[in-house]
Order: C-alpha cells, then structure tokens, then sequence
C-alpha cells in the first residue's frame, strides 16, 4: 500500500519522544506532489548505520530528453551527473547523504535510470535525542528538507553542463576506439592538465600553476571525435615504452594520469581526453602479502631448499616475489598493459647490473630480472608495459619509445637513447632462457570465500580494508581503486561468490567473468544485501576484484 504524505507527517507526529525503534512503522511506500517515498530499511537505534530511502520520478515527467539517452553509457553518465548534483543540493543538510562521485565517472547505484523511472537512493539518519525519536526534526528532514532536494535535482539541473558531460564521454569512447585500432596503449591530450592538488586530493592542481600537457611531434596523433573539433595529442603505442627524466620534473605524475585513464573523467579535470587501455594494471612491490600457487617462475625459481615457484605460496611475500607474483596474477586477469614505477618497484626484481652478475652467479641467484623478460612480455604474450625510469639505464636496451620529462614538459628521445645505448653499451647479460608462456588459470575452492559468519560476510571498512573472516584484507596497494563504494562492491562480489556452490570445476577467471555477466545482464543492485535500496555501490572494475582474491588470506587453489 503507498501511503500519503500527510500520513507519513501525522505518524512522525505521533512518535515523537517515543522509543527510537518505532521509527520502524513508517516502512513502507509515500505519494509525494511529484514523487514516491519508499523507505526501505530503519537503523536499529541512533549509532547504527543510516536509514535507507529511495525516491522514484516517472522519467516521462522530467527535463531529459530522449536524445540524450541513446547511448549505451547514457544512463551511467546521467546518473553520475545527478549524483553531484543531489550531493551538492545536500550540502546543508546533516542527516540526508547520497553516495556521490569523485573525479572519475563510474556505474553506481546511487541514482538508478529506467525506461519508466528515475530513483535517487539516499541514506538519512533519523534525528533522535539519546534514544527518543525527535518527530518534529524527523518530518522536516523527510518532509520538506528531502523533496526540496531531490526535485531540485530533478528538475533544475544544468541542461547544458549535462549535454556537455554526455558528449564529452562520446569522444572519450571515440578515442578509445580509435586507441584499438591502431595499436595504442595510452593517448594524452594536448592542454591536458595532469598535476593535482595533493597526494591526498585527486582535483586538479591549479592551471596557473602547472605546464599543461602538449604532445611531442614525433607522438603526436589526431583522433576525429563525434562532438567538436579533432582532439591532438600524444599515442603510447604498444610495446615497452620508458619514461625518463630528472627527479621531480613530473615522470611519476605521468604515470598517475595514466593509471587513472582506465576510466572516464569528468569535465574539468584536467584529464578528460587521458585515457588508457581500460585492462592495464599498476604493478609495484608489496611487502607481506599473501601469494597463492602462483607460478612466478618466469622471474624467480632455484630457490633455497627446492622450494617450487611454480605453484608458489607464501604469507610473507618479499618484494620480489610480491611484485612478480602481481605481474602473472594481473596477466590471469586479462591485462594486456602493465605500468610501472621504479620508485616502488624492488631493486633486484627490476634489474642485476654487470657488476652484481661477476659476484653472485646466476646459479646462486634465483631472480630473472624485469628488464629480460619485459620484451618477451610483448612480443610473446602481447603485454605491453610504460615504466617509469631514474637510474637503470639498462633499460634504454629494451624499450620501443623512450620519453624524457623536462620540467614537466614531455620530449620523444628515442633516437638520442638509442645513440647512447650504442655508445655506452651495456657489459650485463641477459639472463632469461626460455620461452614465456601465458599463466595457466588457477582453479579457486569456493570454501576460500565462505565467512565463518554468515550473517555478516565480507564488509568494506573504507577504500582500502575488508573485513573477511575477521582478518583485514588490505588493498592498499591497489593503486587503481579510486572510490570506497568500489570497495563495497568487492566485498559483496566476494559475499556472492560465497554464496554459490563449495564445488566449482571454474578458474578464478572464469568465476569473475561469469559474476561479472550476471551484474551485466541485472546491475550491481543484485549485489545488494538490502532488499529495495541496493546500497552504495560502484563498479570495480575486474582487475581490482581478482586482486583482492588474491590477497583474501583464506583463499585456497585447487591442485
């Protein structure tokens, strides 16, 4: 039964001063003037997580025109663009919450698009005095503070800032198809602005305060986009590209940008039209994780005692071991980039001089660097790879592009590093043998996801942290996690998998793929444990779920 509002204002009145689990009668459905209020869960007392609401428009009573929802991302782009909106309708409000996007434009469930609705999925917390329902306060939260914002929202949008968001992300697929066919990895736009405010803000840093991006000649490349005049700027092609340069003149700042590039951005941010192939996969060293049966043979074996590495396994992982087990973890996961960065690689995972190779021999060293396997990556694998370089310039041997950063201007010195390879030539050996072959997919016991509480499952505990099993699970070394409801997504994708049968003859892979089917085919609500309101949830994308598996420290591999 759908209520009126004027019975959602009489029961409000009614409770108020009573005990703060009465707040429970008003579940259920209210016709507002120009909406339908359901509330779909009620916090347990005033410190438990908010009330769950959801407030549902009939699409064919708002601006959007129908123009503007013919594409496939449209409802994705539209949902994100109203989402900041309603956020910032809500800025004075201290019980009213939407989850609200940051920089970059990821499918959420925060506002929902149909063919006949529009749904905006808010948190509230009920206003209550210690444990005594404040009814007053309740109906002006839920009664007026509410419908000013969401119609707000609805109706008085910025109908150009959203054609203009739309047809920005027309051209970003533009390029990324552009990307595919002509063998790219990465595209930087001329006028790009990469540096941003701090480590611990991902806005743009001010444009009087930075050298915009501007490709150099050699790299050059113009793509022809739907809206507006052809976009320039520099490709990264496939291949081992280096990029080179001082200390601060803006090398790992780059490489940021690019990390970020797997996913769009929003207008304004300086990297809109940087855009990266959308599997690559930021390796770095990570001390202390969990590994696997992994086979990280192809760069370390002969290890002390005959241990194996080619099912290796490990709840301390070194640097080497870690950041060589992420390279063949992220190739299971279908990567076909790699970025890396010196400055958080391991030493001796990234390169042996010739030095270090006269003292300890090869039979005594159990590492194949990085820089002997990293052109059989591409050539043999199909794997590309942008590495950020300071001091080994060994690698200037290996590399199809070489870029120099000067004071954070970019200049191809690929011919230049090729006459200094030639002259100042390396006196290291190579030290790998065999023919790189594709990992084999590990097959995952379903048990390694169960929860020894059901009832509670995995549950996110902020962007980087998921509690499983009562043991923290810790992504902070995933670097291209960019928002906490994608946390909250792997948890529950991780509660889902849980759920299904203990016996799988599926590899990890294969399970992602066929979950990742599912939330194709039905949307990330299904993921929700809340019945009607599907959460605060954004999509990770594939990548990042398999790097959390990975790390789970009760996952187990079947033989």
């Amino acid at each position: 039964m759908c209520y009126r509002l004027k019975n959602l204002q009489a029961q409000l009145k009614r409770m108020d001063q009573k005990g703060y689990k009465a707040y429970k009668d008003i579940t259920g459905s209210y016709s507002f003037p120009s909406f339908t209020l359901f509330v779909d869960h009620i916090q347990a007392d005033p410190y438990a997580p908010p009330s769950r609401l959801r407030v549902r428009y009939d699409l064919q009573k708002l601006p959007l025109q129908k123009e503007w929802l013919q594409h496939s991302f449209s409802a994705e782009v539209i949902g994100d663009f109203l989402a900041r909106g309603l956020k910032r309708a809500l800025t004075s409000s201290r019980a009213l919450t939407v989850d609200a996007p940051g920089q970059e434009i990821l499918a959420r469930t925060a506002v929902a698009i149909t063919d006949q609705f529009l749904e905006f999925r808010l948190s509230v917390s009920l206003p209550a005095a210690g444990r005594k329902i404040l009814g007053k306060q309740a109906s002006q939260v839920l009664t007026a503070d509410l419908p000013k914002a969401c119609d707000q929202t609805a109706f008085q949008f910025n109908q150009e800032d959203l054609v203009a968001q739309l047809e920005c992300t027309a051209n970003q697929f533009a390029i990324r198809k552009a990307m595919t066919e002509n063998g790219w990895v990465g595209f930087v736009a001329n006028s790009s602005i990469l540096p941003r405010v701090s480590g611990v803000s991902n806005k743009p840093l001010a444009t009087g305060k930075v050298v915009s991006f501007q490709a150099p000649k050699e790299r050059e490349r113009t793509v022809t986009v739907p809206y507006g005049e052809p976009i320039k700027g520099m490709a990264i092609e496939k291949g081992v590209t280096v990029i080179v340069g001082g200390g601060y003149h803006g090398k790992s700042t780059l490489l940021k940008a690019l990390e970020r590039g797997v996913y769009n951005h929003i207008l304004g941010d300086g990297r809109e039209y940087v855009l990266t192939d959308d599997s690559a996969v930021k390796v770095r060293a990570e001390d202390g994780r969990r590994i696997e049966k992994v086979d990280i043979s192809p760069f370390i074996s002969n290890l002390p005692f005959g241990k194996t590495t080619t099912a290796f396994q490990t709840e301390d992982a070194s640097g080497s071991t870690s950041q060589a087990a992420s390279i063949i973890e992220a190739i299971e996961a279908k990567a076909t980039t790699l970025l890396l960065d010196e400055d958080t690689s391991a030493t001796n995972f990234m390169i042996r001089d010739a030095r270090m190779q006269r003292l300890v021999h090869k039979d005594k060293e159990p590492i194949t660097p990085f820089i002997d396997q990293v052109r059989p990556l591409s050539t043999e694998l199909g794997v590309s790879t942008v590495l950020v370089v300071g001091g080994a310039g060994d690698y200037l041997d290996v590399a199809d592009t070489v870029l120099m950063l000067d004071e954070y201007s970019v200049f191809d010195v690929t011919a230049q590093a090729g006459v200094v390879a030639e002259e100042i030539q390396t006196t290291r050996t190579k030290e790998n043998k065999e023919t790189l072959k594709r990992p084999t997919e590990r097959k995952m016991g379903l048990t390694s996801v169960q929860s020894s509480d059901q009832r509670k499952g995995a549950a996110a505990k902020g962007l980087h942290t998921i509690m499983h099993n009562k043991q923290a699970l810790s992504l902070s070394f995933v670097e291209q996690l960019v928002d906490t409801s994608q946390t909250r997504a792997i948890a529950a994708c991780v509660n889902t998998l849980a759920s299904q049968e203990a016996s799988s003859s599926k590899s990890i892979a294969e399970l992602i793929d066929s979950l990742y089917e599912t939330i194709e085919q039905k949307g990330l609500d299904g993921l929700s444990s809340f019945r009607g309101h599907p959460g605060d949830l954004a999509k990770p994308r594939k990548q990042e779920l398999f790097a959390a598996l990975n790390r789970l420290r009760s996952l187990r591999v079947k033989n």
